[in-house]
């Protein structure tokens, strides 16, 4: 079977232009999903992943919608090998049911890997020359005004305001907001 799966991360966002790019595979059965990839926890991957079956073959536009990060993508592609399901990739070029595509797929997943540990030591050296000039201080811990935050906080609750109001209330971003949120119990 043929099992096509689309993803793009906002509901403003559209997907037709993967649709369409995957209609010449001649498609059984779609999964579609407005969600962001950053995480696995997808309803309609999930599905996906429990509905193929021992040879049939994934179709994706690109790997980016099937994951975010080469850890998530061999994640997948190791389930999908170990049901017996290939998976092939328009942009990418590359199908796993040839031994060509399974190499190249090795390949990406290794230079992504070289790619990461590279960046990380690079980043260590930087911390570490820029602490031994005292210039380094780490991530500042942003200071908010309990009492605001508490009324903002009510507000949010009750739905006076919105989450981006919230925010920008107290001057901070929302990524902030929320791991704030996540701190005090209260996400």
């Amino acid at each position: 079977m043929k099992v096509a799966y689309v993803r793009v991360s906002t509901v403003e966002q559209n997907e037709a232009r993967q649709i369409e790019a995957l209609q010449k595979h001649d498609i059984d059965k779609w999964f579609t999903e407005k969600v962001s990839g950053k995480n696995m926890d997808r309803p309609q991957l999930k599905a996906m992943l429990e509905f193929v079956r021992e040879g049939d073959t994934v179709y994706i536009h690109d790997f980016s919608r099937l994951a975010r990060s080469t850890e998530d993508l061999l994640h997948i592609v190791n389930t999908l090998n170990d049901k017996g399901v290939y998976l092939v990739s328009n942009k990418e070029n590359i199908d796993t049911s040839t031994p060509t595509g399974r190499l190249m797929l090795t390949m990406i997943a290794a230079i992504a890997q070289f790619e990461r540990e590279n960046l990380l030591e690079r980043q260590r050296e930087g911390i570490a020359i820029a602490k031994a000039a005292g210039k380094y201080k780490g991530g500042q811990v942003k200071r908010i005004d309990e009492k605001l935050f508490n009324e903002l906080y009510e507000q949010y609750r009750t739905r006076e305001i919105t989450k981006k109001v919230f925010a920008e209330k107290l001057q901070i971003s929302r990524p902030t907001l929320d791991k704030l949120l996540k701190d005090k119990g209260l996400a």
